[in-house]
Protein backbone atom coordinates (compact mmCIF):
# COMPACT_ATOMS: atom_id res chain seq x y z
CA UNK A 1 0.00 0.00 0.00
CA UNK A 2 1.25 3.46 -0.76
CA UNK A 3 0.22 6.75 1.18
CA UNK A 4 0.71 9.36 -0.78
CA UNK A 5 0.98 12.97 0.68
CA UNK A 6 -0.35 15.59 -1.78
CA UNK A 7 -0.01 19.39 -1.21
CA UNK A 8 -3.07 21.13 -3.16
CA UNK A 9 -5.75 23.92 -3.36
CA UNK A 10 -9.22 23.13 -3.16
CA UNK A 11 -12.00 24.89 -5.16
CA UNK A 12 -12.18 27.27 -2.06
CA UNK A 13 -8.70 28.70 -2.26
CA UNK A 14 -7.71 26.85 0.58
CA UNK A 15 -4.19 25.07 0.61
CA UNK A 16 -4.40 21.33 1.89
CA UNK A 17 -2.12 18.64 2.54
CA UNK A 18 -3.47 15.27 2.61
CA UNK A 19 -2.42 11.53 2.77
CA UNK A 20 -4.62 9.78 0.43
CA UNK A 21 -3.97 5.88 -0.19
CA UNK A 22 -3.35 3.40 -2.84
CA UNK A 23 -3.34 -0.25 -3.22
CA UNK A 24 -3.74 -3.30 -5.91
CA UNK A 25 -3.42 -6.45 -4.61
CA UNK A 26 -2.44 -9.86 -5.88
CA UNK A 27 -5.78 -10.67 -7.39
CA UNK A 28 -6.49 -7.15 -8.69
CA UNK A 29 -3.24 -7.13 -10.65
CA UNK A 30 -3.75 -10.76 -11.78
CA UNK A 31 -6.97 -9.78 -12.94
CA UNK A 32 -5.50 -6.71 -14.66
CA UNK A 33 -2.68 -8.98 -16.37
CA UNK A 34 -5.55 -11.51 -17.50
CA UNK A 35 -7.85 -9.62 -18.98
CA UNK A 36 -5.28 -7.36 -21.46
CA UNK A 37 -4.78 -9.24 -24.54
CA UNK A 38 -0.68 -10.16 -24.26
CA UNK A 39 -1.21 -9.05 -20.60
CA UNK A 40 -0.80 -6.05 -19.02
CA UNK A 41 2.27 -5.58 -18.56
CA UNK A 42 3.52 -6.24 -22.26
CA UNK A 43 0.47 -3.96 -23.58
CA UNK A 44 2.17 -0.88 -20.95
CA UNK A 45 5.89 -2.15 -22.77
CA UNK A 46 4.35 -1.72 -26.06
CA UNK A 47 2.81 2.23 -25.67
CA UNK A 48 6.22 3.31 -23.92
CA UNK A 49 8.14 2.07 -26.79
CA UNK A 50 5.56 3.55 -28.99
CA UNK A 51 5.24 6.44 -27.17
CA UNK A 52 1.51 6.58 -27.54
CA UNK A 53 1.04 9.53 -25.41
CA UNK A 54 -3.02 9.11 -25.25
CA UNK A 55 -2.51 5.67 -24.62
CA UNK A 56 -0.33 6.24 -21.49
CA UNK A 57 -2.72 8.68 -20.26
CA UNK A 58 -5.37 6.45 -20.23
CA UNK A 59 -3.30 3.29 -18.18
CA UNK A 60 -2.24 6.23 -15.50
CA UNK A 61 -5.68 7.34 -15.35
CA UNK A 62 -6.71 3.80 -15.15
CA UNK A 63 -4.07 2.54 -12.48
CA UNK A 64 -4.84 5.86 -10.30
CA UNK A 65 -8.63 5.15 -10.36
CA UNK A 66 -8.21 1.31 -9.79
CA UNK A 67 -5.81 1.61 -6.69
CA UNK A 68 -7.40 4.69 -4.95
CA UNK A 69 -9.26 3.57 -1.48
CA UNK A 70 -9.97 4.01 2.10
CA UNK A 71 -8.61 2.14 4.55
CA UNK A 72 -10.75 0.41 7.56
CA UNK A 73 -10.03 2.06 11.03
CA UNK A 74 -9.19 -1.64 12.10
CA UNK A 75 -6.67 -2.11 8.97
CA UNK A 76 -8.49 -5.08 7.44
CA UNK A 77 -9.91 -4.10 4.42
CA UNK A 78 -9.16 -1.12 1.54
CA UNK A 79 -12.41 0.10 0.43
CA UNK A 80 -12.36 1.06 -3.27
CA UNK A 81 -15.65 1.85 -4.81
CA UNK A 82 -16.31 3.55 -8.13
CA UNK A 83 -17.85 6.52 -5.93
CA UNK A 84 -14.91 6.93 -3.66
CA UNK A 85 -12.44 6.79 -7.10
CA UNK A 86 -15.09 9.25 -8.50
CA UNK A 87 -14.88 11.58 -6.02
CA UNK A 88 -11.31 11.61 -5.64
CA UNK A 89 -10.73 11.95 -9.69
CA UNK A 90 -12.86 15.21 -9.12
CA UNK A 91 -10.52 16.80 -6.18
CA UNK A 92 -7.10 18.71 -7.19
CA UNK A 93 -5.27 16.20 -5.49
CA UNK A 94 -6.05 14.50 -8.36
CA UNK A 95 -4.98 16.46 -10.67
CA UNK A 96 -1.44 17.14 -8.91
CA UNK A 97 -0.93 12.88 -8.87
CA UNK A 98 -1.76 13.07 -12.37
CA UNK A 99 0.25 15.68 -13.74
CA UNK A 100 3.35 14.42 -11.45
CA UNK A 101 3.17 11.07 -12.96
CA UNK A 102 2.38 12.21 -16.31
CA UNK A 103 5.66 14.24 -16.53
CA UNK A 104 8.00 12.53 -14.24
CA UNK A 105 8.88 8.58 -15.29
CA UNK A 106 10.99 8.35 -12.00
CA UNK A 107 7.58 9.39 -9.42
CA UNK A 108 5.53 7.23 -11.88
CA UNK A 109 7.77 4.21 -11.10
CA UNK A 110 7.96 4.75 -7.57
CA UNK A 111 3.94 5.05 -7.46
CA UNK A 112 3.56 1.54 -9.53
CA UNK A 113 6.03 0.05 -6.65
CA UNK A 114 4.33 1.63 -4.50
CA UNK A 115 0.60 -0.01 -5.08
CA UNK A 116 1.78 -3.27 -6.04
CA UNK A 117 2.18 -5.75 -3.47
CA UNK A 118 6.16 -5.59 -1.59
CA UNK A 119 6.91 -9.26 -2.69
CA UNK A 120 5.74 -7.92 -6.06
CA UNK A 121 7.60 -4.87 -5.75
CA UNK A 122 10.74 -6.87 -5.29
CA UNK A 123 10.40 -9.19 -7.82
CA UNK A 124 9.68 -6.73 -10.69
CA UNK A 125 12.96 -4.62 -8.85
CA UNK A 126 15.17 -7.83 -9.81
CA UNK A 127 13.39 -8.67 -13.25
CA UNK A 128 14.29 -4.45 -14.23
CA UNK A 129 17.76 -5.06 -12.81
CA UNK A 130 18.13 -8.32 -14.29
CA UNK A 131 17.19 -6.69 -17.70
CA UNK A 132 19.68 -3.84 -17.45
CA UNK A 133 22.60 -6.09 -16.40
CA UNK A 134 25.17 -5.91 -19.15
CA UNK A 135 25.51 -9.50 -20.49
CA UNK A 136 28.83 -11.41 -19.45
CA UNK A 137 29.56 -12.55 -23.30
Amino acid sequence: MLVKRIAYTDYNGTKREEDFYFNLSKAEIMEMEMSTTGGLTEMINRIIETQDAPSIIKVFKDIIMKSYGEKSPDGKRFVKTKELAEAFSQTEAYSELFMELASDSDAASKFVNGIIPADMAAEVAKQQKQATLPSAN
